[in-house]
């Protein structure tokens, strides 16, 4: 074989899909080295219970806004609350990437807003750019992203919505630490803190 046979990118073979399904999952797809497949369903009593702290999380945010009368339950935060209670052991669900990812996320937004106003161009570039910065910063944490989306479209206070965004994305972390332990079979929140 000459050098340049070798080093051309040799074709990639087709995953096989013919394998049985494996039970409660989808079919097994396989590539060199490499077995891909659905996650389990949850035990009924598992799902109970991430589904029971994520909705209390969540109503905890309500009960503060209404007290303070701010709005402090914001959809990426209910994405947040989705990841630390359904995939504790996931990256994106770990403390530094919630409270960090969720604050560059409003740093990117703001920066963003001051500098191209509020549209969706502009909040188009904000959630780029905070995707970018939170894989320089180690911090992937999809739902921050939107949090930049959403500076730039609403322009809320910085003064007012930092604190409850910082406030917020630490209850978050702290609820699904509390989970973790409440139940015995709950698997260990967080994985790592920083």
């Amino acid at each position: 074989m000459s050098t340049n046979a070798a080093l051309r990118p040799q074709p990639t073979p087709a995953p096989d899909v013919d394998s049985p399904p494996a039970p409660d999952s989808a079919p097994v797809r396989r590539w060199p080295g490499l077995v891909v497949r659905a996650p389990a369903r949850p035990a009924p009593a598992a799902a109970l219970h991430s589904i029971a702290a994520a909705t209390t999380v969540l109503l905890a945010l309500v009960a503060i806004g209404a007290m303070i009368h701010e709005p402090v339950l914001i959809p990426p935060l209910a994405a947040s609350a989705a990841l630390v209670h359904s995939a504790p052991n996931l990256p994106l669900a770990q403390p530094r990437n919630v409270v960090i990812g969720h604050l560059l996320g409003s740093a990117m937004g703001y920066a963003v807003l001051a500098a191209a106003g509020s549209s969706a161009w502009a909040a188009a570039v904000a959630a780029g750019l905070t995707l970018g910065l939170n894989m320089l910063a180690r911090t992937p944490h999809s739902p921050a992203v939107a949090t930049a989306v959403i500076i730039v479209l609403q322009t809320p206070a910085p003064g007012r919505f930092v604190p409850l965004l910082f406030g917020a994305t630490v209850l978050l972390v702290l609820t699904g630490y509390a989970a973790s332990r409440v139940r015995r079979k709950a698997p260990a929140y967080p994985v790592y803190w920083w």
